[in-house]
């Protein structure tokens, strides 16, 4: 699997922190792991936690990413961001058991963690705890298992209602403020890790002319 990350500029002196608790799960896994920055708090391209969302829509839409760990300060701006966008579900996610629920009945793509609120002394533990509750093992089997079918069930109707409510993410691009969405797109790696990962031609093409590419 290919997973995102995504940090927002007031937390980017944390982005190595989280960053290094995320590989030590995911990698040894067998997943790999996209940095999208910040990666320090000077970098040139900052993003806010609409752009997080932003740039989640056009990663899991695009098939660059399969699943996106993002977050802010409180992690509910990137949250409510990344929910506006078509064909993403992310859970606002702030320890073990809130990941391990998230992972067995909504089955989503996406998290999003405070990174401020509550990260005190060994947050690098509950992050790793989280991560390997949401990427060990099969997701989506239900809990409590006798639940797992009407689970199931309802989050194939929040799939086909979510695809009735928003527009395609080609849509979305075309529509969106530009100077917005360049600025979610320029980050210093973005364009190495996602015109080598995009399988969705429309967006990637769209996203091509964006950068200038």
């Amino acid at each position: 699997m290919k997973i995102a990350l995504i940090i927002e500029n007031s937390q980017a002196a944390k982005s190595q922190i989280v960053h290094d608790a995320l590989t030590a799960v995911a990698e040894p896994l067998g997943h790999e792991v996209f940095h999208y920055g910040m990666y320090a708090p000077e970098d040139k391209a900052s993003l806010t936690y609409v752009m997080n969302g932003l740039l989640t829509g056009i990663l899991i839409n695009s098939g660059a990413a399969d699943f996106v760990v993002t977050g802010c300060g409180t992690g509910t701006g990137s949250m409510l961001a990344a929910n506006a966008m078509p064909g993403v579900f992310c859970g606002l996610i702030i320890d073990p058991t809130d990941a391990f629920l998230f992972g067995q009945i909504n089955d989503g793509n996406a998290i999003a963690m405070p990174y401020a609120k509550g990260f005190g002394w060994a947050a690098e533990l509950n992050l790793q705890d989280v991560y390997r509750k949401l990427f060990e093992g099969e997701r989506g089997l239900g809990y409590p298992k006798e639940r797992a079918e009407i689970m199931a069930k309802n989050r194939g109707i929040l799939k086909d209602l979510k695809a009735v409510t928003c527009n395609d993410m080609l849509t979305v691009l075309k529509a969106v403020d530009q100077d917005l969405l360049k600025a979610a797109v320029a980050g210093e790696r973005f364009s190495e890790y996602f015109f080598a990962n995009a399988k969705d031609q429309d967006i990637r093409a769209y996203i091509e002319g964006v950068v200038g590419r």
